[in-house]
């Protein structure tokens, strides 16, 4: 069988975009190797104490981690051994350790090393704009590629690489359907807190159907106490609203060859074994 290789910047990033693919191809027999770049120093924290919570934040959301990692059936987890830096245009950008100002060559090299430990068939990362705009996002794309360019130039690729995607058309109907949501509250109208802008829906190559996955994918999502928001949008989703918001990932394959005529509907479409 094969091996999944994901790098994701933060610990959670892994159970909310790829978690179905990840439950999907441990299923299928294949290794699942997670490479997450930071440990999350910087996020909200809920569901615990602020004050004595934040000092051993790293630690917590380690083992939280962990956690996930069981449910979603990963072989090996990976850090990056960066520290996380904030929303963009935040003061933890300019930290010394922050991933965001991290040598990309350096990066690079750490990534490259564990790519060649594991030869996978399968790499996934973020989009150029790494989903939202997080600096982290986009420093892990950055890394990505430019580790993969290392190994090309040594004679190694893997089969396949993807980049996880929002459609643009997710985006379009999440923000409707917000917009009515506030208009119903008589809420005032506020810049969002992200820049999510979605890939067109024609750029969409491989769309995963993980429906029968979207209970245990929530699971590993709520592994990570330390971020689970009580009040947040996956808090109470039941039944069809719940395979509706989990139930389908979707990638661009930027390097390699489609298994199936798009959208394919597994990562692993086309490859021996």
């Amino acid at each position: 069988m094969g091996t999944l290789f994901l790098v994701h910047a933060h610990p959670d990033d892994e159970a909310i975009a790829t978690g179905g693919v990840m439950l999907r191809a441990h299923a299928q027999g294949h290794r699942v190797v997670l490479v997450t770049c930071t440990r999350g120093e910087e996020g909200e924290i809920h569901n615990m104490d602020e004050t004595s919570v934040r000092p051993r934040l790293a630690q917590v959301r380690t083992e939280e981690l962990a956690h996930a990692c069981q449910i979603l059936g990963v072989d090996r987890q990976e850090f990056l051994g960066f520290r996380d830096s904030g929303m963009a245009g935040t003061p933890a950008n300019d930290h010394p350790n922050s991933f965001h100002r991290a040598s990309l060559q350096e990066a690079a090299e750490r990534l490259a090393g564990l790519l060649r430990a594991e030869r996978p068939e399968v790499v996934v990362t973020y989009t150029p704009d790494g989903t939202y705009g997080h600096p982290d996002h986009i420093k892990a794309h950055l890394t990505t590629m430019a580790a993969l360019d290392l190994l090309d130039g040594e004679g190694w690729r893997p089969a396949k690489l993807y980049w996880h995607a929002i459609p643009r058309s997710v985006v379009e109907e999440m923000s409707r359907r917000a917009e009515e949501m506030r208009r119903r509250s008589g809420g005032v109208p506020e810049e969002p807190a992200v820049r999510l802008l979605g890939v067109p829906d024609e750029e969409i190559t491989t769309v995963v159907d993980v429906r029968d996955l979207a209970a245990r994918k929530r699971e590993a999502f709520a592994a990570h106490v330390s971020q689970n928001d009580p009040h947040g949008p996956f808090a109470e989703m039941q039944g069809q609203v719940l395979e509706a918001a989990l139930g389908r990932e979707c990638f661009v394959l930027v390097r390699g060859r489609l298994g199936t005529p798009p959208p394919e509907p597994d990562l692993f479409a086309g490859l021996p074994g």
